[in-house]
This record gives C-alpha cells, structure tokens and sequence, in this order.
C-alpha cells in the first residue's frame, strides 16, 4: 500500500479521502487555495500546501503546482477526487511522468471516456444506444446543427461533468446565450469550453451503473443508482439500486457499462450514465471516469469501500480479492446538502455556518466539509454535505431519511434542506420511481410553496422577538398573559390587514 497520499481536492470530499488514508495507515497531503486556510479538509490531514490564489485555475486547476507539491511531499500517489482534474487525462499523464500514482484510469481511458464527445464515438461503435448529438461545434456551427437536431436540445461543455455546462435551449434565441453560459462554466470548472449539442430527451430517468477495473481487465458492474431528483440538471438526491427496472433491462445496461469501460481500456472506479424511457427503451449519456459524489450509495448497498477498492486496484490487486466482501443489500439514498436557496430556485447562497447540528442514528452516515464557524466561499460548488440512509427495503430508507433531515439543524445560510424535508414527506417521491421532470411537474407551484415557508419562518422569528420584547417588559399590560405566538400572528394579521 501507498506510504503518502496527496488529495488534490477540498471541500467533504477531501475529509472523505483522508479519513480512508488513516483507515489504512496511510499518511495524507492536502492542498489549499488562500480561499480555504480554514477548510475542514486542513484539520485531519497528515501535510498541507497551499497551491495558489482562491479561483480554481490557479490552484486546483494548476497542475504543475500540485505535481511540485507532491514531489516536495513525497508523495506515492495522488487522488483527484471528482471535478477539478478527477478527468483530465493532461494531469494523470503529468502524474506519470512525476513517477507518481494517479488514484484513476490511464491517460488513454480519461481520452476515450473523459470527453463527453469521445465516449459518445466509442459508444457508437460499440452498438450501445445513443441519444442524437453532434461532435465537438464552434460557435458558427451550433444554430445549424441544433435546428438539424430540432429543438429543444441541450448545449454541453464536452469536459463537464455533475450538470456544469450543461443549458437547455427551446428556442433558436436562446441559443448564443446559452452558448455562451455553457463555454464560461465549462472553462471555469474544467479548464475547457469546448461544446456540443444533443437532443433533449423529455421525461427520462436518470440511470447510471457504478463499474470497476483492475490492471489485469477484469470488470464489473458493481450495481446502478437512480439520480432522476434534479435541478437545473444536476443532481440533488440519489439512490441505490435504481427502481422499477425489469430484470433484462437492468442486465443489459450492466453490461453496457462493461462493455465501454472494457473497451476503454478502464481501470479503477468509474460511471456510465443513462436515460431510460417510460417505455423501457435506454440511451447512453455519458461516462464519468472517476468516483462519483453519490458513490456512498453504493457503498451502503454492497458494504464496500470504493476509496479503499480504488487504492488497492491502484497498487495492482485483483478485482476478486478487493470486491470479495460485496454483497448487494438493502435500499440507500443520497441528499445533497448544498448551499443554495429552495426559495429562490436554489441559487447558490454563501456564507458562515453559525449553527449546526447534524443528525444520527440507525441506517445514517454523514459525508461532511463544514463545521460550526465555517464560512462557505462562493467561488466554489455549493455542496456542503452528503446525508445518506440505509434501510432493508426503500420504505425503510426513505423513513429514516425523513427523520434524519427533520433533525438536520443549520442555520447562518440557506440550505436545501427544507427541500429535502418536502421531498421525503411527498407521497409520490415515497412511492417511486420518478422522473427528471419530477421537481418541475411535481411541484408546478414551488416558488409560491417556498414563499409560504418563507412567511412561516418569518412568523417563527417574529414569535421569538415577541418573547424576547416580553421579557424586558412590565407583565401588567394588556395581552401580557398572552402566548408570543399569539402575539407574533395578530402583528402579522394587522399587517396583512385581516
């Protein structure tokens, strides 16, 4: 096993990596920007360099300086984690040439897979089905090939990943524009604005199988997840395994998922992602040559470590020694915590944590780079935590996901939590499966619901301030006995002008 790790990354990711070093006896090499001189990921770390300013592609983006810092660290190998450079063949070729590990595929694998228009090309040849799209497009080139397509279609940056660069346009006005969007998050995420077009598929599920690969070529499917809770494209809830999929169709995309990453040439831990219609038919959408942010899923259902399986594929075992525990069980789901705002369509909403108090108990794990006092940066991606669930079947999953999320507390910023909450509590999501329209169709009414919780929560605090009012004053005055709730509800009455 490896002596020293370098994590080039940060946020819960980071602590993720490190905390599956010491498991293993291994001392770890964070990296810092100036932005994050007080990150979680610093605390439980062995080493840590700072690599550079706060925006990302002149630290976490900046191979040359995080190859330095691993040499000057001696470091044995480096993880990517996810984003960043978790698919950038430029920085596992670098790692090679430096004579150190890349906790991932080979070069040749990230450029086959890594691309989006790349894995669509060998996906193609392989006979795997494909949602109609184009190569890689200059600017002159898109309005032609989206009205080729026909409309609506979704522009994506070729190097993104998590829905970064990803916009979907129906009409041919919102083309440059979202163009445009797309080049800048895709440059600003990945180092690349390269684009293409596909055809955007209505009222899909989104499907991906978790693979693995050793040195030797032996591959596996370990599973699939759905990951059909989105919003503007990315992912807010996951779960494991995927449900409502017959037998012969849930095989064909294990071995569809095989079959690219054997044909890649694969090693490590990776994801083939897919959509599946109401009528059973699938289209491949892309391959993520990397671990993945909703892998404790998978890791719940089988019992596996896939940071530890990634580490000892890494230093040459077989598939068989490392995967000879799994055992698929039970249900999981994912909640992504970020720190966005569900009352304002979860845009993104930075600041310090002031208060916070994470739940537990039986079936919960807390995937977590925050703590009380934290001040969460907004250059970076807003995921905060990951709160997971286990149950012996999804029924028991999603009831101790909802007890959990109740008892999430924190406060200082806006979270997706209440979000969260909603979505455990609503009969449809309990039921499943749902689709990728599920959060728009589902709930057609949302800003107006938010607003409502909104006004709740402003009832809420204008209650405590009553309470706080009463106690600095005499009590012998009218409606002094009265409750602060009471109180606080005829204020906001009179105010309304009920």
């Amino acid at each position: 096993m490896f002596g020293k790790v370098l994590i080039a990354n940060r946020g819960e990711i980071a602590v993720r990596l490190i905390r599956c070093c010491r498991k293993l006896g291994i001392r770890s090499v964070a990296v810092f920007s100036e932005a994050d001189r007080a990150a979680l990921h610093l605390r439980f770390a062995d080493e840590a360099y700072c690599i550079g300013p706060p925006p990302a592609g002149d630290s976490y983006l900046n191979i040359a300086r995080i190859i330095e810092v691993a040499r000057r660290s001696g470091a044995h190998a480096v993880h990517p984690g996810y984003g960043f450079l978790s698919e950038s063949p430029t920085f596992a070729a670098a790692c090679e040439q430096a004579g150190i590990t890349f906790i991932g595929p080979p070069p040749a694998a990230l450029e086959a897979l890594g691309s989006k228009t790349a894995s669509r090309v060998l996906a193609g040849r392989l006979g795997v089905p494909l949602i109609p799209g184009t190569g890689l497009l200059a600017d002159a080139e898109l309005p032609a090939a989206a009205e080729a397509l026909g409309y609506p279609v979704v522009v994506k940056a070729a190097a993104g990943g998590g829905g970064k660069g990803m916009r979907v346009v129906h009409a041919p006005a919102d083309l440059d524009g979202a163009a445009r969007a797309a080049r800048s998050e895709g440059q600003a995420a990945f180092g690349s604005d390269a684009l293409y077009l596909e055809k955007y598929l209505l009222a899909p599920r989104h499907v991906e199988v978790q693979v693995l690969a050793d040195t030797t070529g032996e591959t596996i499917a370990l599973g699939d997840r759905d990951c059909s809770v989105q919003r503007r494209h990315q992912k807010v809830i996951e779960e494991a395994p995927a449900l409502g999929l017959s037998d012969s169709l849930r095989r064909t995309l294990w071995d569809a998922a095989v079959t690219l990453a054997t044909a890649a040439g694969y090693v490590n831990a990776g994801t083939c992602e897919f959509l599946v219609t109401a009528d059973g038919r699938y289209y491949f959408l892309e391959a993520n040559p990397r671990l993945q942010v909703e892998h404790p899923v998978t890791e719940l259902v089988t019992g596996l470590d896939l940071v530890e399986a990634q580490l000892r594929i890494a230093t040459g075992e077989r598939l068989r020694d490392v995967c000879e525990t799994a055992e698929l069980r039970g249900h999981a789901l994912e909640c992504r915590i970020n720190a966005e705002n569900p009352f304002r369509d979860f845009v993104p909403s930075p600041g310090r944590v002031q208060h916070l108090r994470e739940p537990g108990g039986p079936g919960i794990r807390i995937d977590s780079g925050i703590y009380e006092g934290y001040e969460v940066q907004a250059i970076y991606d807003s995921l905060l935590a990951k709160l997971c669930a286990w149950g012996r079947d999804r029924g028991e999953a999603v009831a101790r996901m909802g007890r959990a999320i109740r008892e999430y507390s924190l406060r200082g910023l806006a979270t997706t939590i209440p979000f969260h909450r909603r979505v455990m509590a609503d009969p449809r999501f309990q039921a499943g499966p749902v689709d990728t329209t599920y959060l728009d169709t589902h709930f057609p009414d949302r800003p107006h619901a938010w607003d409502e919780a909104a006004r709740s929560v402003a009832l809420i605090a204008a209650a405590l301030h009553a309470a706080r009012e009463a106690a600095r004053r005499p009590a012998a005055r009218a409606g002094a006995g009265e409750s602060p709730w009471v109180l606080a509800a005829r204020q906001a009455a009179v105010r309304r002008g009920a």
